[in-house]
């Protein structure tokens, strides 16, 4: 009997970062949860790594919609550090990446054994869109660190959704961050929104976003674009790098009527001891209204 001829697929991408960072990034289950997606609609709610000869991994990739999600396992079958991970999947295909610096700068390369279900160039992009999110995600850690909160309300994960977005609540439950907290705009995918307060001396402050992902009861994701100072919408300069694209999730996980409520955030090292203290406290104020 023949057997149908072994395609093998690469695909790469060079990362600004040195190539420690880089392996650090690429095997560390906190972070492989952070880029290890091909579109927004999909996620990687766990992962497991042991990374040594004859170890395995497993990351857990779902739609954010729960309409459907895998486990991507395989085992390790040669680790160089800093140079080479090769590894064999469940179906025994066969993976190698290839990491070698260039100066400032770390490539990356996978060659994968193509699967023969699905067309080789659909899988080819979609390998690729992941290593593009992995490059991204690394670049921006320099500048931004992920921040996580989570909180458990007795309540249904739609109700949650309701209320955390709904204006009057909204304004009630960020007001611990400032008193005038509102927003101005639509929570519709695609959509811009403008988070605002007022400073002491009465002056618009704020955030210019838009609305990367929307599913009611599941997922909400926000890319921050810039800033509002003194009522003057701000998108590029000085003032916005370093946490312009920056992103704010919202995950609702029901299960009993219960709503596990998690929130993934993108901060600076200048704000991250403030939002450390404000979010878990406006989480309990989002909680009280849920359960009232």
């Amino acid at each position: 009997m023949e057997t149908a001829a072994t395609t093998s697929i690469s695909v790469s991408t060079t990362v600004q970062a040195p190539v420690e960072k880089v392996w650090r990034y690429w095997t560390e289950p906190r972070h492989i949860t952070q880029w290890n997606k091909a579109s927004d609609d999909w996620h990687s709610p766990r992962a497991e790594n042991d990374l040594r000869v004859g170890g395995s991994f497993t990351s857990r990739m779902e739609a954010r919609d729960g309409s459907m999600g895998f486990d991507f396992t395989g085992t390790y079958t040669s680790i160089k550090k800093h140079e080479l991970i090769a590894y064999a999947l469940e179906d025994g295909r066969k993976v190698e990446v290839l990491f070698s610096s260039n100066g400032n700068g770390t490539n990356v390369t996978e060659t994968f054994e193509a699967e023969q279900t699905h067309p080789a160039e659909m899988q080819r992009a979609g390998w690729q869109a992941i290593l593009d999110n992995f490059k991204t995600y690394v670049e921006a850690s320099g500048k931004l660190e992920p921040l996580h909160f989570e909180i458990r309300i007795h309540s249904q994960a739609e109700k949650v959704y309701q209320n955390m977005l709904d204006k009057e609540h909204y304004a009630a439950w960020t007001a611990v961050f400032n008193p005038t907290s509102h927003y101005s705009g639509s929570w519709e995918k695609g959509a811009r929104i403008l988070f605002l307060g007022e400073d002491e001396e009465g002056n618009s402050e704020g955030m210019v976003s838009r609305i990367k992902e929307n599913l009611p009861g599941r997922f909400v994701s926000i890319e921050h674009l810039g800033m509002v100072r003194n009522g003057v919408e701000v998108t590029s300069g000085e003032e916005v790098e370093g946490w312009a694209g920056a992103t704010e999730n919202y995950t609702f996980a029901e299960e009993n009527g219960k709503t596990l409520l998690s929130v993934d955030m993108d901060a600076s090292q200048e704000h991250k001891a403030y939002f450390s203290e404000t979010w878990p406290k406006a989480l309990q104020k989002l909680k009280a209204i849920c359960e009232s």
